[in-house]
């Protein structure tokens, strides 16, 4: 078997399941925003899937002039301050342990309903206001090139005077580049606020969503090369899974430009306006992303059409074929109906050339219709 032979079967093993995606899709979509039906505001509970071990915490303490940053066995080390006055970021991995970030609220004064955001894992993008902090819930996207799919992370920040929490639901994100800023020291980040942190956490996530679109925009054009060649149900997969994966990034941005807005616009009180020159800028990618997100839709349903007009003209062709075949025969089914009848005094029975000059005759005819069809250019 050849090597393209090899990449057309793995491709239809991969993507013959997509069947079934529709199911899958709307429940990741569609999901139970709490398992405390009846419980008060404010009841900590977990409501999400336990995706790690154990909680992984890690803190960056840092100045102008000072970095410290290590791995914590409790939160109870983040408490006190390791450089003063400083910025401290503190990020945890796994939601599961509740009892830790209900210390952690009740240590900083952290609003008990924003903590149950943060638990619920299945939370619109928002920002929420609380005075002396605020809460930022947005979606971190992956992108899986083997399955192409994207699968959405809930990233939670707790911002006050001085901290930052950052919580998410497993190990991996789209941070290290903050932290490598963060380490070089002499940088515009070392000098600012929690603010300013927030910030560039937040422009890195919506910065991961162009590279995200990208690869989705590639297997796009991949799909409508391939269909412009060859539709085939294979094509029709795919561009229906990818309209369903679609729909799970426009989910988790379309919300994020009324967020990042009340940002810029200064309507979060610990935001300065220093902080806000550069919300705007990451509201316009925002709305950059947005705006492609709702391009790549239009590409799919433009790449079903096509799909639906190759399928159709395909089978055009196919009935023009078989149209010319029934029409040529029909005149000799004509001739062969009328020289099949058993009637005792037909005049052509008796010539001795009859029958070789019928199937001459036929012959001719079917001949001659298909020139009359290649002048026609309907052949």
């Amino acid at each position: 078997m050849s090597s393209s032979d090899e990449r057309t079967g793995s491709r239809k093993e991969r993507y013959a399941g997509l069947t079934t995606a529709p199911r899958k899709i709307v429940g990741r979509l569609v999901k139970r925003a709490t398992k405390k039906a009846g419980a008060p505001p404010g009841t900590l509970v977990h409501t999400g899937e336990r995706k790690v071990e154990s909680v992984l915490i890690r803190l960056i303490d840092y100045d102008a002039d000072n970095l410290v940053e290590r791995t914590l066995g409790d939160v109870g080390e983040c408490f006190t301050r390791a450089v003063d006055p400083s910025v401290t970021w503190v990020n945890i991995d796994g939601l599961h342990e509740v009892d830790l970030i209900e210390r952690i609220g009740d240590r900083f004064g952290f609003n008990r309903l924003a903590l149950e955001d943060v638990l619920s894992p299945h939370q619109r993008p928002k920002v929420e206001d609380y005075e002396d902090h605020f809460l930022v819930v947005l979606k971190m996207l992956y992108f899986d090139a083997e399955t192409e799919s994207v699968l959405a992370e809930q990233v939670s920040f707790l911002i006050g005077p001085g901290y930052l929490f950052s919580f998410q639901e497993r190990q991996g994100d789209v941070f290290e580049p903050i932290r490598a800023r963060l380490r070089e020291g002499r940088t515009r980040i070392r000098s600012r606020g929690t603010d300013y942190l927030a910030y560039a956490l937040i422009d890195a996530i919506v910065d991961s969503y162009f590279r995200i679109l990208e690869a989705i925009g590639d297997r796009i054009e991949e799909i409508e090369e391939s269909v412009l060649a060859d539709p085939t149900m294979e094509n029709m997969h795919r561009i229906h899974h990818l309209r369903r994966e679609m729909l799970v990034v426009r989910r988790a941005i379309w919300p994020l430009r009324e967020s990042l807005g009340l940002m810029y616009r200064g309507e979060v009180r610990l935001v300065t306006d220093e902080t806000q020159l550069y919300l705007r800028d990451v509201y316009d990618h925002a709305v950059q992303v947005i705006d492609t997100v709702e391009t790549l839709r239009e590409v799919l349903s433009g790449a079903l059409d096509m799909y639906m007009s190759g399928v159709s003209n395909r089978m055009n062709e196919v009935m023009k074929v078989l149209t010319i075949i029934a029409t040529i025969f029909i005149p000799l089914s004509f001739f062969a109906g009328l020289y099949g009848m058993n009637f005792e005094y037909m005049p052509e029975l008796g010539i001795r050339w009859a029958y070789p000059t019928l199937l001459s005759f036929m012959t001719l005819v079917a001949l001659g219709m298909l020139l009359y069809f290649r002048k026609k250019d309907w052949l």
